[in-house]
Order: C-alpha cells, then sequence, then structure tokens
C-alpha cells in the first residue's frame, strides 16, 4: 500500500493521539492508586513508537517544508521506545535486586532516572514540533489552534528542559509531563489534514 504525504501525516496524528490516551490511562490509573497493567501498557505505548517512527520517517522524507517538526517527531519516537524498553525490562529485576541488596539501591535509582532523562527529552522534542506545526497553522490564518498548539509546545519545552536539566526533584512537579501530552494532542490535531507545502 503507497502512503501518500496527507495519509502518512494522519496516520502520525491518530499514533500521537493512542499515545497520549495511553499515557493518560496510566497516570489516572496511577495516581488512583491502581495496579496499571504496566506490560499491556507500556508493550503497547513501545509498539505505537516503532510505528511513529517509521510514519514520521516518512513525513520527513515527503515533507516540502516544516522538516524540522517531522525530524523532532521521528527522534522522539526513537526515544520513547528506549525509554519504555527501560522501563519493561530493567525496572523489574534492578528493583528487586534493591530489596535483596540494599546497597544496590542506588544503581536502581539511577535506571528509574535515566528513564526520566529519556521521557523528558522525547517530551522536549514532541514539544519542539508543537511550536513548529502550531506557527506554521497560526501562519496559515489557523489563530485558536496554532497559537495554543505553540503556547503549550514553548511550555513543555520549557518544563521538560529544566527537568532534564534540573533531575527528578523537578519532575515531581507535574507541569511537565501534562504539558507535554497536552502539546502532543495538540500537535496530532494540527497534523490532520496537513498539507505537502
Amino acid at each position: 500500500m503507497d502512503f501518500d504525504f496527507k495519509r502518512t501525516a494522519t496516520f502520525t496524528a491518530l499514533i500521537l493521539l493512542i499515545a497520549a490516551i495511553t499515557q493518560a490511562v496510566y497516570t489516572g490509573m496511577y495516581v488512583a492508586e491502581m495496579t496499571p497493567p504496566r506490560q499491556f501498557l507500556w508493550g503497547s505505548e513501545g509498539f505505537l513508537f516503532v510505528m511513529l517512527g517509521a510514519f514520521a520517517g516518512a513525513g520527513l522524507a515527503q515533507a516540502k517544508s516544516l522538516h524540522l517538526g517531522w525530524s523532532a517527531i521521528l527522534g522522539a519516537a526513537i526515544l520513547n521506545v528506549v525509554q519504555v524498553g527501560v522501563g519493561l525490562t530493567m525496572f523489574g529485576p534492578f528493583r528487586e535486586v534493591a530489596e535483596a541488596v540494599p546497597e544496590a539501591a542506588p544503581a536502581a535509582g539511577a535506571i528509574v532516572a535515566f528513564s526520566f532523562m529519556v521521557y523528558n527529552a522525547a517530551k522536549v522534542l514532541l514539544a519542539l514540533a508543537a511550536i513548529v506545526f502550531g506557527m506554521a497553522k497560526l501562519g496559515a490564518g489557523s489563530k485558536a489552534l496554532g497559537g495554543l498548539t505553540a503556547a503549550v509546545g514553548a511550555i513543555a519545552f520549557v518544563s521538560n528542559t529544566l527537568s532534564m536539566a534540573l533531575g527528578r526533584g523537578f519532575t515531581d512537579i507535574p507541569v511537565a509531563g501534562g504539558s507535554g501530552v497536552l502539546a502532543t494532542v495538540l500537535l496530532a490535531l494540527c497534523l490532520f489534514g496537513q498539507n505537502q507545502d
């Protein structure tokens, strides 16, 4: 099946929306002190991010403009695969080792910190894409959607950059994750009906 640019942009947008929903579901369950099905949710996200990388790469090759935005989505997809992979394969074993050997607790903490660093880096890239596509929508006359996307993207960009620079203490402030998810949703809305030019 051949994917033209419009179809590629639509699939990219759909994947971004579904990924944002899975993150919101996981966060909601965690806040409600329910036990999220990590393997299923994170495994599904891993698949979504692999597909996002493929479609964003196709969009980058097909696009006649906004290459920075497409490149940022592609980079975020790759980083998110790494982050989900670390969570699924390393959190459990390192936690078990830390419980059995308390001296190993710093190593377990380092794995979690690394995962959050990658998570925030991916959010920075999605925020950058939101700024790029939001500004493009703004310039094309979609002032409400374009302006909101660019503004939320800027907030997500700054807050996630600070989370990377200042570590997990800053990450505990929900603005970084929340604004990142909202920027992802708005980015997806900007991608629907995206023109090749």
